[in-house]
């Protein structure tokens, strides 16, 4: 078996590399209208991309995935028209430097089920902008969707003379054809679960993961509670908290915190009694692993399945809780619309408890905060180990990129070491690029002791006379 699986995952990186050949002669003309097409073939075909995926994974929500394939699509083609990917990309005339942008290859990219709509698309255009090629695995579950998104995107790319095997996409994807695929290929964007993640960096392959993301939220005293309460429940409720980002925990000051709960509430939210909560944790988790049938459903079914009567004007679930780790599941990354909530006494403790849940799961992923106190902005943002710290922003639509801010657009968004990664960056095209540096003599300046040493011999004294360095 393994034999025929590295046979088939071998032929299909040798077309791919014989795409790819093609392709890194491409002017920057035609790398641009190669990225355009995909994004304009997904655009036109919003509404079918949108609906295909819901059908075959039952998670998520059509409308919403369709506001997000426009608003993601548009937003990456925005990011990626003005970059240089062709040729020379910077030169530094001071420095004596220039720098030249090369295709890493052949990506090999895995696609959750949970953003099966849009991040083959994303990855796709990235790839075409840096005259790589690409070949997709999707979740057994959302396989059928995403082969026929690859193979309408493939279409369009033959149509426009091109080579259509610069993307492809594995019909019947298994956890040993993953692996072949990133033992073979040149680069792995891994987006999924944790243990996607631990395959991809064990591959022996360079790899982007996208880790964990259980993102919290403060609320302190300054925050305007109507305004916040909206944009937590847009988070935590937007294509029923499929993304990484949605808003898992709030963290709100305790002065505050019944007027904040009454807010949430007139924004849809239900908020549990202690048997309630007790009944909910039951059917969220099944021997300590997240019930995948409660992932991106909708309030009232999750409440149906858990013995819960909630309004049907009721669109997420909140529980309060005190206490963090293993044996407090409810801190953990939920994948739902469920909302954890914790208040707090001072805001050395809103951090300690941002550092608590975030260690426990989503280390390096992201916090957000509700607050006009400048120091407690940057507080947190100083004293987080977080890659994103989003201000006044809903979290699932801010972290990815917004027209509202200037966060690049993406599904995959980088951890950094804390989280196991090697960037915490937000994935764009320019981890899908090599660069060549070419180096020029310039007239050499050395500069004087006194200039490197100066300030730390003033403060500790030193030896002055040391021989000039030549």
């Amino acid at each position: 078996m393994r034999n025929n699986e590295e046979k088939y995952i071998a032929e299909l990186i040798a077309n791919a590399r014989e795409s790819q050949k093609k392709a890194e002669e491409y002017t920057q003309e035609a790398v641009d209208e190669l990225a355009t097409a995909v994004a304009w073939t997904a655009i036109k075909r919003a509404a079918e991309f949108a609906k295909s995926v819901v059908a075959e994974t039952g998670m998520g929500d059509a409308d919403d995935k369709i506001v997000k394939i426009n608003n993601k699509v548009r937003g990456c083609l925005h990011d990626l028209k003005p970059v240089k990917t062709v040729g020379i990309i910077e030169t530094d005339e001071t420095k004596g430097l220039v720098k030249i942008a090369k295709p890493v290859g052949v990506v090999g990219a895995m696609i959750p089920m949970t953003n099966a709509e849009i991040t083959p698309v994303l990855k796709a255009m990235c790839a075409f902008k840096a005259r790589d090629a690409i070949i997709f695995i999707p979740h057994p579950k959302s396989k059928r969707s995403v082969y026929e998104i690859i193979e309408s995107i493939r279409t369009v790319v033959e149509e426009l003379g091109y080579p259509p095997d610069l993307l492809q996409c594995i019909p019947e994807p298994t956890k040993e054809l993953s692996c072949e695929l990133m033992k073979q290929c040149d680069l792995v964007v891994a987006t999924g679960g944790t243990g996607i993640l631990k395959k991809a960096y064990s591959s022996g392959k360079p790899a982007y993961g996208v880790g964990v993301g259980n993102a919290v939220v403060v609320v302190d005293e300054t925050a305007n509670l109507g305004d916040a309460a909206r944009k937590i429940a847009i988070g935590k409720t937007f294509d029923l908290a499929t993304s990484c980002s949605s808003e898992n925990s709030i963290v709100v000051k305790e002065s505050i915190y019944q007027h904040m709960l009454l807010a949430l509430q007139r924004e849809g939210g239900y908020l549990t009694s202690p048997e309630e909560k007790a009944a909910l944790e039951k059917y969220l988790w099944l021997d300590g692993e997240l019930n995948r049938d409660i992932v991106a459903q909708k309030a009232s079914k999750i409440a149906k399945y858990a013995g819960l009567s909630i309004p049907e004007d009721k669109n997420f679930i909140m529980v309060e809780e005190n206490e963090i780790g293993n044996d407090y599941l409810f801190s953990g990354e939920k994948l739902s619309v469920v909302l954890t909530v914790y208040k707090y006494r001072d805001f050395e403790e809103a951090i300690s408890k941002v550092n608590q849940i975030t260690e426990f799961q989503g280390m390096g992923h992201s916090c957000g905060i509700h607050s006009f106190n400048e120091k407690h902005i940057m507080d947190l943002a100083l004293r987080t180990k977080t890659s994103r710290v989003m201000l006044r922003q809903s979290m699932a639509i801010g972290n990815g990129g917004s027209w509202e801010n200037g966060m690049p657009f993406t599904t995959s968004l980088g951890c950094g070491t804390w989280g196991g990664g090697i960037t915490n960056e937000n994935i764009s095209v320019k981890h899908f690029l090599n660069v060549t540096w070419v180096s020029s003599p310039i007239k050499a300046v050395v500069p004087t002791d006194e200039e490197l040493f100066g300030d730390y011999w003033r403060r500790h004294g030193g030896k002055r006379d040391v021989k000039k360095f030549v």
